[in-house]
């Protein structure tokens, strides 16, 4: 499938920052965004869908040692681990448990591990979202503007996924192929569900499958959600978009805005984002029960300062 509409300018594209700007429309202090759209009414209703009870993971396991340094320490008996001679006497009696535990060191941005980016990831101009400048970010103590803390009790609502692969009757989107309004429609139309107010959508270009059948992960180019989606998720009132992919297209179409998708939705929108998904076992179960929306569940983790979080989102049916 092409765009049948005319694709946006350039001009349009920067005009974006300006139309579909979210700044102040929930105060000057608003930290959540999109998030706000996720309101009581909307998790209960989220919590509606659930019908079958079946959950699925829609995250990547985290790879040792590609994506994830590691230092594990097993102590077979704890009362003679390193530093037991300090630790008061009734320590000792038990001489029957040990224990194992983990220094993990993650840099989980990039096109690999399953996250969440609050909206101080990105800045445009110098801004971040609610035009908060990017001086607000420190090199020791992170961000002190819409950092994922933000988002402390969590992302519950309703997701939707639409499987544009399926609309293009192809296994997956090849590098560089955009998704475009048409397609979201149209996997609307063909799956019976509706996107409204408070919902996750979430887009699957087939990129998992491949990374699944072939192990690669992508490098410079990607599919992903073309700039022209923006303005339809902004009029449906979407409160956080995934992908298989990291969300935008690559190339993008345009020479001066590497990233339209990220920029416009973190800085001017304060549009959430969960880069990365594993979609297969979602679309799976959803084409089996034939139920395309369920309650999605996002739980980063309250790194204090931090533009994201890896996260595992469940979806349950």
């Amino acid at each position: 499938m092409t765009a049948e509409r005319p694709l946006p300018t350039q001009d349009d594209v920067l005009g974006y920052f300006d139309t579909l700007s979210n700044w102040g429309r929930w105060g000057d202090d608003d930290e959540l965004g999109t998030l706000n759209l996720i309101t009581d009414e909307v998790r209960l209703a989220a919590a509606q869908t659930v019908r079958h009870g079946r959950s699925v993971s829609c995250g990547w396991e985290v790879a040792v040692p590609e994506e994830m340094e590691r230092s594990t320490t097993a102590c077979p008996c704890a009362a003679e681990m390193p530093g037991a001679e300090h630790m008061p006497p009734h320590f000792h009696n038990d001489r029957r448990w040990g224990f194992s535990n983990e220094r993990l060191g993650i840099f989980f941005h990039g096109n690999t591990i399953t996250h969440v980016d609050s909206p101080c990831h990105l800045f445009w101009d110098g801004k971040m979202y609610n035009g908060r400048s990017h001086s607000l970010v420190d090199a020791a103590t992170g961000s002190a503007w819409a950092a994922v803390t933000a988002a402390a009790h969590g992302i519950v609502t309703r997701g939707v996924l639409l499987d544009v692969a399926a609309v293009r009757d192809v296994p997956w989107l090849e590098p560089g192929q955009g998704v475009f309004p048409e397609d979201l429609e149209e996997a609307e139309r063909r799956q019976g569900v509706q996107v409204r107010s408070g919902d996750a959508v979430l887009v699957r270009t087939g990129y998992g499958r491949a990374r699944h059948e072939s192990g690669a992960v992508g490098g410079i180019e990607q599919a992903g959600w073309h700039a022209s989606c923006l303005p339809w998720l902004h009029d449906r009132g979407v409160a956080l978009i995934g992908a298989d992919t990291p969300q935008d297209v690559q190339p993008s179409g345009y020479d001066d805005v590497l990233m339209p998708v990220h920029a416009v939705s973190l800085v001017a929108m304060g549009l959430w984002l969960l880069d990365n998904c594993d979609l297969e076992a979602c679309a799976a179960t959803a084409a089996e029960l034939g139920q395309w929306d369920f309650q999605l569940a996002v739980a980063p983790v309250r790194f204090a300062g931090t533009s994201g979080s890896p996260v595992n989102p469940i979806a349950t049916f």
